[in-house]
């Protein structure tokens, strides 16, 4: 049975974690290990901790980046920790990232971080008993959260 880990911020207008562990609860049998951080720039040591010493498989790490300038720069920093944190670890962190400012309003908003927080959780399924889905899905367009946009070829 797979170990996945869910690192999830207070930051974040929705509850990101808990649409992530419901779409997994719903698909696969796993242990799923859940931690809460204050916000994004948290995420890359939660996500590390959770691989190396709670030996989760793979790790998704959700979180809500503000609308601000500022809140763009830490987006990234934080990207860049959990890009460096996979790198460190040799396993997957899936970001799963819903900018403040994605949505027209806060119904869209919240519409958004559900759906993406789910449909990731999907991904983390497919990755872990089915990655020959992820191949034949490869250029096809998929988003997660809004429509899939039509694949060019």
């Amino acid at each position: 049975m797979p170990t996945i880990g869910i690192a999830d911020t207070t930051f974040a207008r929705y509850n990101m974690g808990a649409a992530a562990i419901d779409e997994l609860k719903n698909s696969i049998s796993a242990k799923i290990i859940r931690v809460t951080v204050p916000g994004i720039k948290d995420l890359p040591v939660a996500a590390k901790k959770l691989l190396e010493e709670q030996h989760c498989d793979i790790v998704i790490a959700l979180g809500m980046p503000g609308r601000q300038p500022q809140d763009k720069i830490c987006a990234h920093e934080a990207s860049q920790g959990i890009i460096l944190a996979q790198l460190m670890t040799n396993k997957h962190i899936i970001e799963v990232f819903v900018h403040e400012d994605e949505g027209k309003d806060d119904k869209e908003l919240a519409f958004l971080m559900e759906q993406r927080s789910r449909e990731h959780a999907q991904n983390v399924v497919k990755m872990l008993t089915n990655p020959e889905k992820m191949i034949k899905e490869a250029g096809t367009g998929q988003r997660e959260g809004f429509k899939d946009a039509k694949p060019l070829s």
